[in-house]
């Protein structure tokens, strides 16, 4: 049986640039969501929770919380089971974000680790299915990041270089 593919989730917003916000999801993709083109095709109206967002000093207040955009400056009444009323953060759901969403093509600050892993997985002759095994991810995981769709976590990429490869990783920072 297939394991269900998951929707991906927000990590962090790393910018804000006029309506676009830039977000790293949890599958390693750094992408833009296009918020203006998004509530055009809401075609939101003033008395729809999100109009407060066409403000844009009220948009930038944007957080992340249950790794999804979360908005504390609208307030969503909720009803519970006894009748209690209270009042919750604004937040998309993550498929939608997802689905609306870019991914960045170009970054500066991407590694590009791939064409690395992929050329030493060549040169010891290790097929991507047996570095997937020996690294305990998946054959499609690994044609990802050779392919530079993907960065992988730095615990999977240790996985991958120290264990499927047989090779050290070191990481240095420096000035």
């Amino acid at each position: 049986m297939k394991n269900k593919i998951k929707t991906p989730r927000i990590l962090k917003v790393k910018s804000i640039k006029d309506f676009n916000l830039y977000c790293i999801f949890n599958n390693g993709e750094t992408r833009v969501i296009d918020f203006k083109a998004l509530f055009k095709k809401w075609a939101i109206k003033r008395d729809d929770p999100e109009y407060i967002l066409l403000d844009f000093n009220e948009f930038k207040k944007v957080k992340v919380r249950n790794q999804t955009l979360s908005w504390n400056n609208i307030k969503i009444p909720l009803v519970d089971m006894n009748g209690k009323e209270s009042y919750y953060p604004y937040e998309i759901s993550p498929d939608i974000l997802y689905k609306f969403s870019k991914r960045i093509e170009n970054e500066e600050h991407r590694y590009y680790f791939g064409s690395i892993i992929k050329k030493i997985r060549l040169q010891e002759g290790i097929t991507q299915d047996e570095l997937a095994k020996l690294s305990g991810t998946s054959k499609t995981y690994i044609s990802r990041i050779e392919n530079d769709s993907i960065e992988p976590a730095l615990t999977t990429l240790y996985k991958i270089i120290e264990v499927g490869l047989g090779k050290r990783l070191r990481i240095e920072i420096g000035k």
